[in-house]
């Protein structure tokens, strides 16, 4: 994919629809969220306690090449197997993360769309809830997600289904690479990449397929020219 057409490409694809959103953030909870304590809300199994947290991870869902720049970055620091260099290249050059490709503006605090109409979604069907916590009739200090059990059972059903269990096994990558980081320190690593940090506010932050699929074939000559003894003979 070249820079023009990215360009092209992000200029005619047509926006993630409220259910495909909603989808997302159900197996973000399901496979990212924490187990629940006392004081959560009844029936609920598992949680997300910060927004900023579930924002930075869903960037990851829709971007496969910075997820993939990612884990490239984690096979450099020696954290995962060499494998994964493999996955990062599917990342970048299988058709099937590139159809679910969808870029996200940045504003203050980083990749942010609003949730709430997603999140409507799956609490009318009691797949998950929210509670807020701030004054009534001010801005919310802090959103807390939960996913309920009625929404750990979609999730099961998901993964079986030949289409949609595309984003149970996607999310398990996003699981592995934001690891036990903090909503900020995962806005932090994503801030790390340039394009990422640059782009004006209220814009669509630019995809990076070329410059990691350069770094990656980089790498991956390097891991080889060391598995043939430094090139000696």
């Amino acid at each position: 994919m070249t820079a023009t057409s990215e360009a092209a490409d992000a200029e005619e694809r047509p926006s993630a629809t409220r259910t495909q959103h909603a989808i997302r953030l159900l197996v973000l909870l399901s496979e990212c969220g924490e187990p629940t304590v006392d004081g959560d809300p009844v029936g609920a199994v598992r949680a997300v306690r910060s927004e900023l947290k579930l924002q930075a991870m869903d960037f990851w869902m829709r971007n496969p090449d910075y997820l993939a720049d990612q884990l490239v970055t984690l096979v450099e620091a020696g954290k995962i197997s060499d494998s994964f260099l493999d996955t990062a290249r599917s990342l970048l050059k299988d058709p099937e993360p590139d159809l679910r490709w969808y870029p996200m503006p940045r504003w203050f605090f980083g990749a942010y769309e609003q949730l709430d109409d997603a999140f409507a979604l799956l609490e009318t069907y009691g797949l998950a809830t929210l509670k807020r916590t701030g004054q009534p009739g001010r801005q919310s200090l802090r959103n807390q997600f939960y996913l309920t059990q009625n929404g750990a059972d979609a999730t099961v059903e998901l993964a079986a289904d030949p289409i949609l269990g595309w984003y149970t096994r996607q999310v398990k990558l996003v699981s592995m690479v934001a690891g036990d980081d903090a909503g900020q320190r995962l806005k932090d690593r994503q801030y790390e990449q340039a394009t990422y940090a640059n782009t004006e506010l209220g814009l669509d932050i630019a995809p990076i397929a070329p410059r990691v699929l350069e770094r990656l074939e980089a790498m991956r000559a390097l891991k080889s020219t060391r598995a043939d003894g430094g090139g000696r003979t």
